[in-house]
């Protein structure tokens, strides 16, 4: 799961000319009718076609069609238009590329690190030579727009990168051994072949964030790609193919009706020695079970509802630009957006008339591939109708929308305005379930206690986020959160080098970093005796 974070908006220029635009340019919140139609007649180009993949799949370095010959729809969630069609994997065809990977494997775990780092670096190479059309593929398919889209392209790519230089540098450990004579020594080696399955809310870097490490250390995949946006990955399989992974080593797939007879297929295959997942609490729950009849290892990256706490000692124009950010990055389809935003009550109005004023003025919907948007539609109806009963339970509790709070429908069936609701109290459906989508709801606070109480109050814990200038209370509540990332003074936490991950019902293993490349790892002890004796005698 899928999920912009410092290190996507930090990597480029477009990301810095998105924050100035947010800060200093007012944009109409809607966009009129006539942008609609205009925008549903265009037809996104690639600069290299073949970066398209139709009605294939790639599995052991060949691009191959389900076995029943059966193919699901993509629809372009902007305009609702076909985009293409994708294959419809079953279990027998997961199974053949779980096969391969299990072929490549025994060759590949063999490769030096240098070797492996060499192909991750090409990949990575060529990610930036084709980030236009990767980008172009994330927007037509996710609906995000062009700029947050070349964000992510740039944020996939340096895992690639990242995970290149830490290739070679795999080491072991020397123990003192407690025996007289004896040695101890630990070897890290690749657990196998994996199964990654991925969300749409990020199609390239949930996608590099998982692959990198499995490659970076020998092991090899297969990627059940999500049914929603299958393109940006089947694109990166061919960047795969063209940087020289060998045949088997990456084997991505698709599926969209049959996804849970492909997740079962990857759960409980013995082959498959590790699964990775980024989706849904529930979902995730049940993989687990299903991983138990073959004690797979597992990394779990699950649902959040992040806590963001503003405190009366914050310097409140970085607080809004902190919430901005975090809120309302992607439309909100992001497990670290920010879900609960508390605000000590000392500045609570100051805040919300700063927050509204930034989302009212600063902030265009539209199409993403349209100049000058910042906000593109929800991935499909389903989400439109949980943001939309968030938002009228919220008012049917009391609480005020004091900007936006309706469907777009002039735009399309997935839009929906940017929202702020004040007023926020512990009984409303957003206080406990994650919205996952462009509604900030602002509940007010007195005390730090009470605060860190009501942000703990919750079966999941991936990230959460406070504002202050108190040194000592920065590292008390950082300490108190109970939950596995903690943006202190940002509402963007995420960066290749930094561990990932949550506690709690979040999941558990974590991405990116140093600690990403354990997650595929095993460790073989190896002890040897006698190692001494003949200089004693």
């Amino acid at each position: 799961m899928a999920f912009l974070q410092r290190s996507l908006f930090s990597a480029s220029r477009n990301a810095t000319i998105v924050r100035s635009r947010f800060q200093t340019k007012s944009l109409p919140l809607v966009l009129h009718s006539s942008y609609s139609r205009l925008a549903s007649t265009m037809v996104p180009k690639l600069k290299d076609p073949s970066l398209f993949k139709q009605d294939i799949c790639y599995v052991n370095g060949e691009w191959v069609k389900a076995q029943s010959g059966k193919t699901f729809e993509v629809n372009d969630p902007a305009t609702g238009k076909l985009i293409g069609t994708c294959p419809e994997f079953d279990a027998q065809d997961t199974k053949k590329a779980i096969d391969a990977a299990e072929v490549a494997f025994e060759t590949f775990r063999h490769k030096t690190g240098r070797e492996r780092s060499k192909l991750l670096r090409k990949w990575y190479d060529l990610m930036v030579e084709n980030h236009d059309d990767l980008t172009t593929l994330i927007t037509w398919e996710n609906g995000k727009p062009l700029a947050d889209a070349k964000g992510e392209v740039t944020y996939a790519a340096n895992f690639f990168e990242w995970f290149s230089e830490e290739a070679p540098r795999i080491y072991g450990d020397t123990i003192p051994s407690s025996v007289p004579g004896n040695r101890v020594w630990t070897i890290k080696e690749p657990i196998g072949v994996c199964g990654l399955i991925t969300p749409w809310n990020f199609p390239a870097a949930m996608i590099t964030r998982k692959v990198g490490p499995a490659l970076a250390v020998g092991c090899t995949v297969v990627c059940k790609a999500p049914g929603e946006t299958p393109f940006t990955a089947l694109a990166l399989a061919e960047l795969a193919h063209r940087a020289g992974i060998p045949a088997g080593v990456v084997n991505v797939i698709t599926a969209l009706e049959n996804t849970p007879e492909v997740g079962s297929t990857l759960t409980t295959d013995p082959v498959v020695r590790k699964i990775s997942f980024t989706g849904s609490t529930p979902v995730g729950k049940l993989l687990m079970k299903q991983c138990s009849g073959t004690l797979k290892k597992l990394s779990l990256e699950l649902g959040g509802n992040a806590p963001f706490i503003v405190f009366d000692d914050a310097d409140v124009d970085l607080a809004v630009t902190g919430a901005i950010a975090s809120k309302f990055r992607s439309s909100g389809q992001t497990c670290v957006c920010a879900n609960r935003i508390y605000v000590q009550r000392g500045i609570y109005d100051e805040f919300a008339q700063k927050f509204a004023e930034q989302v009212k003025n600063n902030f265009r919907v539209g199409n993403g591939f349209e100049e000058g948007v910042t906000h593109g539609p929800l991935i499909h109806h389903r989400a439109i109708d949980k943001v939309e009963q968030h938002v009228r339970d919220a008012e049917k509790k009391g609480a005020k929308v004091v900007v936006g709070g309706h469907k777009l429908e002039k735009l399309g069936p997935n839009f929906y305005e940017p929202t702020v609701i004040t007023g926020m109290t512990r009984d409303m459906a957003m206080a406990s379930e994650e919205t996952f989508g462009p509604v900030a709801g602002l509940f007010p606070f007195d005390t730090e206690d009470e605060v860190v109480k009501l942000a703990n109050s919750t079966q999941v814990g991936l990230a959460g986020y406070f504002f202050s200038r108190d040194i000592q209370r920065c590292v008390r509540v950082a300490e108190h959160l109970e939950v596995g990332m903690v943006g202190i003074n940002t509402g963007l936490i995420s960066d290749p080098a930094s561990p990932f991950g949550g506690v709690k019902e979040s999941g558990f293993g974590r991405e990116g970093s140093l600690y990403g490349i354990g997650e595929y790892q095993v460790t073989k002890m190896v002890t040897s005796g006698g190692m001494g004796q003949s200089l004693q005698k």
